[in-house]
């Protein structure tokens, strides 16, 4: 089903602003540029808190179910300092990661605004989107920092970033590699699609009626929206 026929009852509304997560959303995860992050996480886990590799990897695999990111653990039960964490974890090789002109272009032809909405921070997202070649197509980052260090998929952060940017949810649309993240985003009223990965940190959520679209290709599902309604 197309945007534009799964809200037919919306007439010529116009999609008002695009919601994307980082990632692998707007990367391949085939990239496995997360993997190196994973791989500096349980470093600094086990550098700050004294643990080994595999009592560091099960902290990091329970703080990330139990509290939605390892971060927001590690701040909870560990009182570590947020910023210094992600400038340690987000020192990685960015080689493997080349400038996509299809995604470029698909994202330029989109009506309406379009914001990145991460659980990263600004500097790695900016740094990841330098390389891809599509940072000037986005008029702001909405970053771990700026949610108070409270991650997706708590829906009040999803209130905060409409609040923050003016977006009306009716006429957004949500896009991210993880299920459960879209399902706050329905809640609200927003179109979600899921860009399919084979990362065993995304997970299922449910009950999937909550994700409207399914890809594996950004680029390509994008590219037919050039002036999307929903």
């Amino acid at each position: 089903m197309s945007l534009a026929a799964k809200n037919a009852g919306l007439g010529t509304k116009a999609v008002g602003t695009w919601i994307f997560d980082l990632d692998n959303t707007l990367y391949p995860a085939s990239c496995r540029l997360f993997d190196q992050v994973q791989l500096r996480i349980r470093q600094y886990i086990r550098e700050n808190l004294g643990l080994s590799e595999t009592e560091a990897l099960a902290l990091q695999k329970r703080y990330f179910q139990e509290h939605m990111t390892t971060l927001r653990g590690l701040i909870v039960n560990d009182g570590i300092d947020p910023h210094h964490f992600l400038d340690f974890v987000h020192e990685i090789d960015l080689s493997g990661l080349h400038a996509n002109p299809a995604l470029d272009a698909a994202i330029a032809a989109l009506p309406g605004r379009k914001v990145i909405f991460t659980n990263g921070s600004v500097p790695h997202a900016e740094r990841v989107m330098k390389k891809v070649g599509i940072g000037h197509h986005f008029e702001a980052v909405f970053d771990i920092v700026a949610s108070d260090f409270v991650p997706k998929p708590d829906i009040g952060v999803y209130r905060r970033l409409c609040e923050t940017y003016q977006i009306d949810p009716s006429r957004a649309v949500m896009i991210d590699d993880m299920p459960r993240n879209l399902v706050p985003a329905h809640d609200l009223g927003m179109t979600t699609v899921l860009v399919k990965t084979d990362d065993e940190w995304a997970g299922p959520a449910g009950d999937p009626t909550y994700i409207h679209h399914v890809t594996e290709d950004l680029a390509s599902f994008l590219a037919p929206f050039g002036t999307a309604k929903i």
